[in-house]
């Protein structure tokens, strides 16, 4: 595929507000890192920088947050990224492609479509298209992100010294989650004498994650939904298939369910293939759905690295990102 060379206008920022008195951001910015250490990237953040990677692989050129450019260019595609602060840090005058990231929902910027001109949206997955649909029509379509496969691959020499990875991104109700589903899961594998693993989401060193997918023979997904789902994807892309906790229904988004959206079926991993894995409704079903993985492994019926290299490599969503940018240069609103 050839690609356009006229760079693309790219423009991010992590969030970064004073929160006391004005610009108490820089010394708490500085505090932080005394504390913590070197930040490590979000999820908004690894969508920006591997984005850009897979840019980078396949030779498009790009600029980054070069505001006086796009003043000077009103006529040029401006690509904003990352949360709504981005948006409204310009009285913009150029033809816009927003996302993803930039609302978690349609109801927070009723007046977007009205006040700029927006050429294309651009959210992570398609259910989120489908919720996103009688509020944006036709500008809004589902990109994903890449997965960097050369970083998250397998290695055949590493001895599998995991049996399962319990990955917990419980985001809401923890109390009644953690007794009525990742108690009984627990419960379980410790009956089967597994020797497992636990992540939870946000609390770990990316390099640990790694090397626990590494040796790991099966990991455990529990999540109420996901947008994309970059995790789970790294581990597919690492060689291992996944017994997925998907309970469909609602989004549950308490700033936004049930009192201002209602909208469903959502899914925890909504880029996915049988090949992937196996997926449980509830903690009744987890026990058949690991032997039903067991019994697809030892068949030689998964082939969850194959999926992400057929769908989500840095390239293909990459040239995927600079055809959405190329259609919304040449259409109109």
């Amino acid at each position: 595929m050839s690609f356009d060379r006229h760079p693309l206008n790219l423009f991010y920022a992590e969030p970064d507000f004073d929160r006391w008195f004005p610009l108490d951001r820089f010394p708490r910015r500085l505090v932080r890192r005394l504390l913590r250490g070197p930040a490590r990237p979000g999820g908004q953040m690894r969508v920006f920088l591997n984005l850009k990677a897979g840019l980078d692989r396949i030779g498009v050129p790009y600029r980054i947050n070069d505001y006086r450019y796009a003043r000077h260019h009103p006529e040029e595609l401006c690509c904003v990224l990352g949360k709504r602060h981005v948006l409204d840090r310009e009285p913009w005058h150029n033809p816009l492609m927003v996302g993803p990231c930039i609302h978690n929902h349609p109801v927070d910027d009723p007046d977007l479509l009205a006040r700029l001109d927006i050429r294309r949206i651009l959210v992570p997955g398609d259910w989120m298209r489908k919720m996103c649909l009688p509020y944006w029509g036709d500008l809004v379509h589902a990109w994903p992100v890449g997965i960097d496969t050369e970083l998250w691959k397998p290695d055949t020499a590493a001895p599998k010294t995991i049996d399962v990875i319990l990955y917990n991104k419980i985001l809401w109700d923890r109390t009644r989650r953690e007794a009525e589903l990742l108690g009984p899961i627990r419960a379980e594998l410790a009956r089967r004498k597994l020797n497992v693993i636990e992540f939870v989401n946000g609390s770990y060193r990316p390099e640990d994650y790694s090397a626990a997918l590494l040796a790991a023979r099966a990991m455990v997904f529990v999540c109420e939904h996901e947008t994309q789902g970059i995790a789970y994807q790294e581990a597919l892309s690492s060689g291992v298939p996944l017994l997925a906790w998907d309970q469909g229904g609602e989004w549950l988004d308490p700033n936004y369910h049930p009192h201002r959206v209602r909208y469903g079926p959502v899914s925890s991993v909504p880029y996915w293939d049988d090949c992937c894995g196996v997926k449980f409704s509830d903690a009744d079903g987890f026990s058949s759905a690991l032997d039903l993985l067991s019994t697809q492994r030892e068949c030689g019926l998964l082939a969850p690295r194959q999926y992400i290299l057929n769908n989500l490599t840095l390239e293909k969503c990459a040239a995927l990102f600079v055809e959405h940018a190329h259609l919304a240069t040449t259409s109109a609103r």
